[in-house]
């Protein structure tokens, strides 16, 4: 008796490792919490579905090097599906748009980061936010001292780590999809919206 249960103690010991060290996704937003947070509080939020197709298709890959999603050695890229279909969310105010936001997953080192990225009419960022991430060592990311390194980024800058961001030690791979995702964000409004 002793023995056996011994062994189911070992045997739930084992099993709660295993899922302590494979269970880590962390939501920190829901999506109503993250628009309120960006956008404002007592803003009509309002959602418009747009289609990339050719040519902008082609165009917005150019501006990201190739892909749509964020591919790097060392990340799981395969944690995020590639999509064509975007939501912008529109901030409105006494019946005039104040503010635009794109909610986006890219890959990270252990799974997806959802990031939503907020931008004024004219496509500088407002602001930035983490919704959820399944990162070990890439939780940082989530830092209003990082993401605020985004604010005021537009089409022109390089949005880049070690260039015009300051990525966060042991967590390079998380860093540059938080690059990535804002850029995204900016050329896909420039181009389905600012260049029509």
């Amino acid at each position: 008796m002793q023995k056996k249960m011994i062994f189911a103690t070992f045997v739930l010991f084992c099993l709660s490792i295993f899922v302590s060290r494979n269970c880590y996704a962390i939501q920190l937003l829901t999506h109503e919490e993250a628009l309120k947070k960006v956008l404002g509080e007592g803003v009509k939020i309002t959602t418009e579905n747009k289609e990339l197709t050719e040519p902008k298709l082609s165009k917005v890959k150019e501006h990201l090097g190739g892909n749509l999603i964020c591919t790097q050695k060392g990340g799981r890229a395969a944690s995020v599906q590639c999509k064509t279909n975007f939501d912008f969310y529109f901030a409105e105010k006494d019946g005039q748009k104040t503010g635009v936001a794109i909610i986006d997953d890219e890959p990270g080192k252990w799974g997806a980061v959802e990031f939503i990225i907020a931008m004024d009419l004219k496509g500088a960022v407002s602001r930035v936010e983490v919704l959820s991430y399944e990162e070990k060592r890439g939780q940082p990311i989530a830092r209003h001292s990082f993401l605020s390194q985004f604010e005021g980024k537009t089409s022109k800058s390089p949005l880049q780590i070690e260039k015009d961001i300051t990525g966060i030690s042991g967590a390079t791979i998380s860093s540059t999809s938080a690059a990535f995702a804002v850029k995204k964000a900016i050329i896909l409004y420039e181009e389905l919206y600012l260049n029509q």
